[in-house]
């Protein structure tokens, strides 16, 4: 099956029909900045990655999970042959690449755990990667916000560990990438997230 904007539209909303949540609507804003960055980077693909952010959630099909939604998203994808969606579905999750940096729990099998391991450590990033990672802490599930209102929110959900810093830390040094390669600032891209940052 082609991976294309109408199919990972009808996925998605097929998803949200299993499992209805906040995490579509939020889906969908992460789309929405992807497609809106992308469009002013020469190396990327509007459309593609609209579809990354689209589906970089979509193991939550599955049903409420923590991190185990990351590897239902990644077998949901693979099974479609979609293999970058389905390496954006765990990536997105590991900003550094290093599996112990995680902030949830990993409600799933030992050797999904391993498997996941071994991803995380030997996966090639590219900047669709980088996108999403960033995109998804630019959205809440009402539109658009500044990367601090995200970090709080997920602070408040997670709890503040030390690691959460260097996840900070390390989305904001992507921010900075992007804004380099845009030449100017993200959040121009976003249309409300000055009314949804403050609301």
């Amino acid at each position: 099956m082609e991976l294309n904007c109408k199919t990972a539209e009808m996925e998605l909303e097929q998803a949200g029909i299993l499992n209805p949540g906040d995490w579509v609507a939020h889906s969908r804003f992460v789309a929405l900045a992807c497609r809106n960055i992308a469009s002013r980077c020469k190396d990327l693909s509007p459309d593609m990655a609209y579809c990354f952010g689209l589906l970089h959630d979509i193991g939550r099909y599955a049903g409420v999970s923590s991190e185990k939604h990351l590897i239902d998203g990644y077998r949901f994808c693979m099974e479609r042959g979609w293999e970058k969606a389905a390496q954006v579905c765990i990536s997105h999750a590991f900003m550094i690449q290093d599996i112990k940096t995680s902030i949830g729990r990993f409600d799933m099998s030992q050797e999904d755990y391993e498997f996941m391991e071994r991803f995380v450590k030997n996966a090639v990033y590219d900047d669709y990667d980088r996108l999403v990672q960033l995109c998804d802490a630019l959205a809440l599930p009402t539109g658009f916000c500044l990367l601090e209102k995200r970090f709080v929110d997920v602070a408040i959900r997670y709890g503040a560990s030390p690691i959460l810093v260097e996840r900070w830390k390390k989305i904001l040094e992507i921010k900075n990438r992007f804004e380099e390669k845009i030449n100017g600032s993200i959040y121009k891209l976003l249309p409300g997230v000055v009314e949804n940052s403050f609301s």
